[in-house]
């Protein structure tokens, strides 16, 4: 079985189909994580509230951190060698007409992929175990937060971390339905429009996180 499973890897459509699966599992992981962040529209008592909830759940929550950390690592990963792989196989007198051919995302699929992995990291040490916040109070979600993003440092790595999200996503969405064999030019159209709606509305609610508690509406 394993044998057989490393076969199916090795060839472009066993990686591609590893780059879908993982893309899938991690885009639900970025709505739902969008979701929980934003209780904090709710007041503190909703968002500790929130929180304490996941914190009662550790052994779960643990579980699904290390399949998302999995996720995301065979993501870079495979993404990383199915680039390689297509630089070797294409005749060089093509490289610069596939290249202006390409968006603004694929073209920074390869850059935002590992750069995103290691925004995750230090989301993790800065959030999540308080390792690099000041002050930080797991008791308190809420004023960790506040006290996170009241850091223009802190601010600007998110926001710059959410439109490499954004040119990540809208690309992913596209080619993951490509991988699928859903790519038929009359469904090209509303495929990249989705990408874009679900670009905006994931992207969108982090950033209104951020731009309020910077503006002061939420404090």
């Amino acid at each position: 079985m394993t044998i057989r499973a490393m076969s199916f890897y090795a060839t472009s459509v066993g990686k591609k189909t590893v780059m879908a699966v993982t893309g899938v599992l991690l885009v639900l992981f970025i709505v739902i994580h969008m979701l929980g962040n934003l209780q904090i529209f709710g007041g503190p008592q909703k968002m500790n509230a929130y929180a304490a909830f996941l914190h009662s759940i550790q052994g779960p929550l643990w579980v699904v951190r290390i399949v998302l950390g999995l996720a995301a690592l065979a993501h870079v990963v495979t993404g990383m060698l199915l680039v390689l792989q297509g630089l070797r196989s294409r005749p060089s007198r093509y490289v610069r007409r596939q290249y202006q051919a390409a968006t603004a995302s694929s073209r920074t699929m390869l850059i935002t992929g590992p750069l995103l992995l290691a925004y995750i990291v230090y989301h993790l040490l800065h959030h999540t175990f308080g390792t690099i916040l000041p002050g930080f109070d797991p008791a308190n979600v809420y004023g960790n937060v506040i006290r996170g993003f009241a850091n223009s440092l802190s601010s600007t790595i998110y926001l710059t971390a959410m439109l490499m999200l954004a040119l990540h996503v809208k690309h992913g969405l596209w080619s993951m339905f490509q991988s699928v064999g859903l790519n038929a030019p009359r469904y090209d159209a509303s495929i990249r429009a989705l990408g874009v709606l679900l670009m905006l509305a994931v992207v969108g609610g982090y950033v209104s996180i951020v731009v309020t508690v910077m503006a002061g509406l939420v404090q």
